[in-house]
This record gives C-alpha cells, structure tokens and sequence, in this order.
C-alpha cells in the first residue's frame, strides 16, 4: 500500500470509529462551528494542536507557518484573524512555539536558505533585540530555546498590534492573547506569556477607533 493510501485507509478507519462512539458526531460538525480557541502555531509536523491539547475537530480553529509567525504583511494570517475574531468570536488566541524548533535554529545562522530567508529575518530581528540575553547562555540548545520563547512573545506582541485585535478589544474585551511552548520530549505545553484584553501597548501601535477610517 502506498502512504497516501494509507492516509486514506486511515480516514475510513478513523471516520468508522466516531460514529461507532457517538452516531451524530460529524452532524453536529456540519451544522457549525463554535471553537474558542484560535491556535497559530508552527507547521512542524510533530506539534498537532487537537491531539497535545486532546480536542475534537471544531474546538480550536488553527493556522500554521514556520516558526509560528504573526507577520504583518501576511495576508494569510490576517484573514485567518480577521476571521477568528470577528465571525467566529474566539476568546482566546494561542501563539504555539516548540523547543528545538528548526525554524529558530536556522534564524540563528548565517546560512543562505533562499526564499525563506525574509521569512526568518523576521526572528533574526528578536535575536538582535535579545542578543546579549542569549549570548550569554551556555549552550546553543539553550540558546535555540530560550529564542523560541522570546519569539512567540514578540508574536503574541504583534497580534496586539494589529486592528482587528485592537477593534475587538474595545468592543467586546476579548480576545486574551497566549504564548505558548510545547517540549517534544515531554509532550508538556509551557506558558510563557499571557495579555489579558485591553493591554497598553506603545501608544504608536495604539490606533484611534474613533477617528474616520
């Protein structure tokens, strides 16, 4: 059997099953969706948000890109939020890193990577704010860690940033914003960071919602 034939084996399998445990599971997945969570995490095929955090399909609406990025000209991740926040309504939005992330680790070189090389400036940039920090860790295990947590504050940062959260938070008071690290070797997610709804930021990112758009 070849490996897209076993993906597909699986599903059969797997679809099988629900039914078995619950015979209106995918109804009521079809007649909406609900989920409070919104999960950016990295596109590493070994952190599944369902499975480390044992969900169901429609708890937690996910986006994934390497190295778990909130970049403001991606528009892929602005229509995700956009959509998160303002149809779907989540109460939480999740930046989900993981130690010994190899998006990291490559930032921290001076290799050429080619077309992923503007996406990786982009944590080259938290290193250089945190340069002196790091430098100053022993080992570059240590360093790649330690990176990876500063990265998904400076995410969970940007996403404060942005209109659509900034929009929600006067509005409603929603969404807290999360930072996240999952361990590959003990499966443990640690939280790193958190910002409760109306946090101030710099007024510079603070945008006037009552002037005219």
């Amino acid at each position: 059997m070849n490996p897209f034939e076993q993906l597909l084996a699986n599903n059969k399998a797997w679809a099988a099953k629900q039914v078995e445990r619950d015979k209106d599971f995918f109804k009521r997945l079809q007649d909406q969706q609900a989920p409070k969570f919104l999960w950016i995490g990295c596109s590493d095929s070994r952190v599944p948000a369902n499975e480390i955090t044992d969900t169901l399909p429609g708890e937690i609406f996910v986006h994934r890109n390497v190295a778990n990025m909130v970049v403001h000209t991606d528009m892929n991740l602005l229509t995700v939020l956009e959509y998160a926040v303002k149809v779907l309504g989540v109460e939480h939005i999740l930046v989900v890193g993981h130690y010994g992330c190899g998006g990291v680790r490559a930032a921290m070189t001076q290799q050429n990577f080619g077309i992923i090389n503007p996406w990786l400036k982009h944590i080259k940039d938290v290193y250089r704010l945190h340069k002196d920090e790091l430098d100053q860790l022993e080992t570059q295990d240590q360093q790649v860690d330690r990176l990876t947590e500063l990265n998904v504050i400076e995410q969970v940062n940007n996403l404060a940033k942005t209109i659509t959260v900034q929009e929600a938070w006067a509005a409603e008071k929603r969404p807290h914003l999360h930072g996240w690290v999952y361990g590959l070797k003990d499966g443990l997610i640690n939280p790193v960071y958190h910002m409760p709804p109306c946090t101030p930021q710099d007024p510079i990112y603070e945008f006037n919602l009552n002037s005219p758009k």
